[in-house]
């Protein structure tokens, strides 16, 4: 509905129908419609109208749908489990509805609802960085919990450079948070110096569900200068070399567990001393990760800097909760962001992109007042012209 009243208003506007077409994505005889309808009926004209036709001559009697219903209280199963019963019980040449009716009837009957689809963390667009070197790429990664002797829960905590293969950490983590682990890092960055790049999978607390998947440890790293890339959703090939170094660890530290977590974290620095040091590595022509690896160049500081921006872009402070301020109005952003600076450069007369430092996070729609993450489809069509 909104969509339609900025079309009839642009069009009101001296905006022509073909273009207007072409921006919102539909045919030119949909956008005379709606013109046509707004001249006789006003707004209330745009209001969507139903397309079922007043007889529909597949519609199910009653009977078909009773036993539809008996056989789901009966059984309590989903709609194609129910479509086989339904076949068992009938005539040879009688019709059975189809998966997606019977689904149909039993929400028309307050016997099922639709799942509500879960939020998922926004997919890595780029490339990865590679190893060229030692501290270009660090990977990290939690190794899978268990339980020592005594009942406890672990949660290893591993850290290895890419290119040599050297552990930096591995620490079991007395919680899995924020502040944890940003306290385990900072001490392997004030040991070990920082890298380029850390390359992670999309769980708490490397990822979030807000803009390009950052979290806020990750915008920690983004005011150090590093970059955060992320393995895609189900593929642990993407972090392979880790997750081998993993395998190794499982067999060497934990079958089985030690009796207690103190012993656990005493096998473990055992452990990594031995792979650092002493134990060849067959990708490495046989030679140790400590003969490749050398410590990074790159200090830790002792204070964290704030992000900065080039001087073409307008630079916004937001509130606690995520909001922006633009021209009196505000916008949402996203929690993450609480309390931080971002900036905004205009690409349009009516788009801005977001940046939080380095990272471009979204669009700024200045006729609607909204933030959006994904590239708006106006420049994505003047973008296909070009």
């Amino acid at each position: 509905m909104e969509q339609r009243v900025e079309l009839i208003r642009e069009w009101k506007e001296g905006e022509n129908i073909t273009a207007l077409a072409e921006a919102y994505g539909v045919s030119r005889k949909t956008v005379y419609k709606w013109i046509e309808r707004q001249s006789e009926e006003g707004t209330a004209g745009l209001e969507a109208r139903s397309c079922a036709p007043h007889n529909s001559p597949q519609q199910w009697d009653e009977e078909m749908i009773e036993r539809v219903i008996e056989a789901r209280q009966r059984w309590g199963w989903g709609p194609r489990k129910l479509r086989c019963k339904l076949q068992q019980a009938a005539a040879s040449d009688e019709k059975i509805p189809c998966a997606s009716t019977i689904a149909a009837i039993l929400r028309d009957k307050g016997l099922s609802r639709t799942r509500k689809r879960r939020a998922r963390t926004p997919l890595y667009e780029h490339r990865f960085a590679g190893a060229e070197h030692p501290n270009h790429t660090w990977c990290a990664d939690f190794k899978g919990w268990f339980r020592t002797g005594d009942g406890e829960r672990c949660d290893p905590l591993t850290i290895s450079d890419a290119h040599s293969r050297y552990l930096l950490c591995c620490q079991i983590a007395t919680k899995t948070d924020t502040a944890h682990i940003e306290a385990l890092f900072d001490a392997v960055f004030r040991e070990y110096g920082l890298p380029d790049v850390i390359h992670t999978d999309n769980g708490a607390p490397f990822a979030s569900r807000a803009p390009k998947g950052l979290s806020r440890l990750s915008l920690r790293w983004v005011r150090l200068g590093i970059l955060v890339e992320r393995s895609r959703p189900a593929s642990p090939q993407d972090n392979g070399r880790h997750e081998r170094m993993h395998r190794t660890l499982k067999q060497e530290t934990l079958k089985p567990p030690e009796r207690n977590r103190q012993r656990q974290q005493a096998t473990f620095r055992s452990f990594q001393q031995r792979y650092n040091v002493d134990r060849p590595h067959e990708a490495l022509d046989y030679c140790t990760p400590a003969s490749r690896y050398v410590r990074s160049a790159r200090e830790f500081p002792r204070r964290v800097p704030e992000v900065s921006y080039d001087s073409d872009l307008h630079v916004r402070s937001t509130s606690q909760k995520g909001d922006l301020n633009w021209k009196a109005k505000r916008f949402f952003v996203s929690e993450i962001f609480g309390g931080q600076r971002l900036g905004l450069r205009p690409s349009h007369d009516r788009f801005f992109e977001v940046f939080y430092g380095p990272l471009q996070i979204g669009w700024f729609d200045t006729y609607r007042c909204q933030f959006q993450q994904n590239e708006p489809r106006l420049l994505r069509i003047e973008r296909l012209r070009k």
